[in-house]
């Protein structure tokens, strides 16, 4: 593949990258790349880009939000090649929060082998089981498989 200018479309962003225009777009509007437009409206990103694009999907592939990322990538010069200096700052920031997902992760595993792995097929004895929806004062999602103990204080 030849070189690429230190402008290229969203047409060579996508093949160099691997995502649609579609998803390139919409990471655009969401902030996470940004490109300027020609005098005849296309769009041209900077070839630093393509690292950009490589981190988000890296970085949606460990489960972390667009949310997230975009503040991340807010720590991350836009027009140029991050350093290993930038990317020190960004890993560091991010450590507390990986850490929890894989606490998070290992306890979902646990709790889902052990119900699995019960065999009691009982709604009356499971300990999962969140009758009459108490938990949900809690927050949402599955409260019991997230770590919160069920109780009487449900």
């Amino acid at each position: 593949m030849p070189a690429l200018s230190d402008a290229i479309t969203i047409g060579e962003l996508s093949q160099r990258s691997g995502v649609a225009t579609s998803a390139l777009r919409f990471y655009e509007s969401r902030g996470l790349i940004a490109s300027v437009r020609t005098n005849g409206g296309q769009r041209r990103f900077a070839r630093p880009t393509l690292r950009r694009v490589a981190f988000i999907q890296a970085a949606q592939r460990v489960g972390l939000s667009l949310d997230e990322i975009a503040t991340a990538l807010r720590k991350l010069p836009e027009r140029r090649t991050p350093t290993k200096a930038d990317w020190a700052v960004l890993s560091r920031s991010w450590n507390g929060l990986l850490r929890a997902r894989i606490v998070e992760l290992e306890t979902l595993q646990t709790r889902l082998t052990s119900c699995i792995g019960c065999g009691c097929l009982s709604l009356k004895t499971c300990g999962l089981l969140n009758t009459e929806d108490r938990a949900a004062g809690r927050g949402s999602g599955a409260r019991y498989l997230l770590g919160d103990a069920p109780g009487v204080a449900d």
